[in-house]
Formats: structure tokens, sequence, C-alpha cells
């Protein structure tokens, strides 16, 4: 008897770690590294998934004080239809900038995709893009 009652409570705790530790596909606030890197200058930071919108944040840089850069942010769904666009709010120009944007991506599960850009810190938008990269949900 008691080697059975062994047996079921060292399966229930086994269950229960899986439980735990199992990860939820597709969770709101995961993160993702990424970096757009053209010569000297660049965009990096961190990607934050949300059910609705994905924050990007980090830092950018430019070298010389007359070429600026700024960081475009684009959500698209998993058939590469565009969701929604933000840019930061200020470019670096001869300096590195921190910088955090919220793009909108208004759909069940929210976006598949993002794409970011390092552009030339133009205003008004939209820039001219140096260099984009996508990441992946």
């Amino acid at each position: 008897m008691r080697a059975r009652l062994a047996a079921a409570v060292g399966i229930v705790v086994l269950g229960a770690g899986m439980l735990v530790t199992a990860p939820t596909a597709g969770a709101a606030g995961t993160v993702s590294d990424f970096d757009v890197t053209v010569g000297n200058t660049y965009t990096r930071g961190k990607i934050t998934w949300h059910n609705r919108s994905v924050t990007v944040s980090g830092e950018q840089k430019s070298v010389a004080p007359g070429n600026c850069r700024g960081t475009t942010a684009f959500t698209l769904d998993a058939k590469n239809k565009e969701l929604g666009v933000a840019y930061s709010p200020r470019s670096a120009c001869g300096a590195s900038e921190k910088f955090s944007i919220t793009v909108p991506a208004d759909v069940s599960g929210g976006a598949a995709v993002v794409r970011i850009c390092l552009d030339d810190g133009a205003s008004p938008v939209p820039p001219k893009y140096l260099s984009c990269k996508r990441y992946g949900r």
C-alpha cells in the first residue's frame, strides 16, 4: 500500500512540476533581443510582445552630429500584413539616445513579426531606412 501511495504522490508531484515549467505558446510579455547595425551606428535593445501591441525599447546611436539616427518599428501579422508603425520620439545626432515605443498590433494574438529599421532620423516622417531586420514571435 505504501509503495502505491508513494508512486501516486510521485506522479502528482512530477505532473505539477510539468505544469509549472511548461511554456505558454505566444505568451504576453515574452521578450526578444534585436540589433540593427550599419557601420558604427545602430539601434538595439528588447522587443516585448503583448497581446495587442509590441514595445520596442533600447538605444540608438549616431557617430556624427550631422548624421542622425532613429528607429522605426512595424508590426505584421502572420501573412505579412502591416498592423502598425511607430517611430522613436527623438533622433540621436552624434550621440546615443535611449528610446521606448509601443507599436499597435490590434488583432487576436497580437503581432507575429516585428520589422525594426535603423533610419536617418528625418522629420517629418517617413525617414529613409538604412537597414531593417525582421524578428518573429
